[in-house]
C-alpha cells in the first residue's frame, strides 16, 4: 500500500528500532513528521544528537523535541535515577530496573496530540515485544488499546492508526531489515549507560550486539 500526501508522526529515540520504523513508514509513502523525547535519561544528549542526524539523513524537516524532565522526579528507573545502577550482568526474567514507568503510554499520549494538530493519520513506534527487555509497555495488545483510547479521546475527524512494524521481529531480523532499507545504523545509539562509546554490557547493548552477531554483520558503532 503506497500512500500519497499523508503524514506519519514517528516517535524516534535515536535508536535502531524507532529509526527502522520511520524508514519503513517513508518507504510506504508517508511524509514523516518526527518527535523525540528528552526525559532526563542518562544518554539524553547522545540520543538527541543521533535523532537530529538521522532526521537529516531521512530528510525530515518537521521535528518536535519535547522536554519531559518530570521523569527524573518520578524516578524508579535506572535510566532516570542516577542512584539506581544500570544492570550489566545480562538479561534476567521479569521487568528490569531500566523500565521507565508508563513511558510509552506518556509518549503515545503526547504523540497523539501532535498527530491531531498536524493532521497525521499514523503514528509509528518501534516497540519490540518478543526480543526486548521484558517491558510491559512494548506489548502489541497494549499499543492496540492505546490506539483505541486515542481515537476515543480526540476529535471525530481524527482517526489515527498506530504502526508498530517491528513488534514481532527478532533483533537479528531488525538488523537485516535495516540493512535492506539502507538505514544509517552508524548514527543510531542503543546504550543505556554511556554517551561516548557504548558500554557493550547493559541489556540494550547486549540485545543489539547479539542481533548483529546473528545477522552476520559487524555493528558500526564504537564499543568500550
Amino acid at each position: 500500500m503506497i500512500t500519497k500526501d499523508k503524514k506519519a508522526l514517528c516517535i524516534m529515540s535515536g535508536g535502531m528500532d524507532s529509526t527502522l520504523s520511520a524508514y519503513m513508514m517513508k518507504k510506504i509513502g508517508y511524509e514523516i513528521v518526527s518527535v523525540h523525547f528528552n526525559y532526563a535519561q542518562r544518554t539524553e544528549g547522545k540520543e538527541l544528537s543521533c535523532f537530529n542526524a538521522i532526521c537529516d539523513e531521512l530528510g525530515v524537516l518537521n521535528r518536535y523535541v519535547i522536554e519531559l524532565d518530570f521523569f527524573a522526579q518520578i524516578g524508579a528507573s535506572a535510566l532516570t535515577d542516577k542512584n539506581i545502577a544500570v544492570p550489566t550482568g545480562g538479561l534476567e526474567n521479569g521487568v528490569p530496573v531500566t523500565y521507565v514507568p508508563f513511558r510509552n503510554g506518556i509518549f503515545l499520549s503526547i504523540a497523539a496530540a501532535i498527530a491531531e494538530k498536524e493532521g497525521a493519520e499514523a503514528i509509528s513506534i518501534g516497540v519490540v515485544e518478543e526480543d526486548s527487555s521484558g517491558y510491559p509497555d512494548c506489548r502489541e495488545s497494549y499499543i492496540k488499546s492505546m490506539e483505541q483510547s486515542i481515537n476515543l479521546g480526540t476529535k471525530d475527524e481524527t482517526k489515527v492508526k498506530i504502526f508498530m512494524p517491528l513488534v514481532h521481529l527478532k533483533k537479528s531480523q531488525i538488523v537485516q531489515s535495516a540493512l535492506e532499507l539502507k538505514v544509517p545504523l552508524h548514527l543510531t545509539w542503543s546504550c543505556y549507560k554511556d554517551e561516548d562509546k557504548a558500554c557493550g554490557v547493559c541489556d540494550s547493548c547486549r540485545l543489539r550486539l547479539n542481533g548483529f552477531k546473528l545477522a552476520g554483520v559487524k555493528d558500526p558503532i564504537e564499543y568500550q
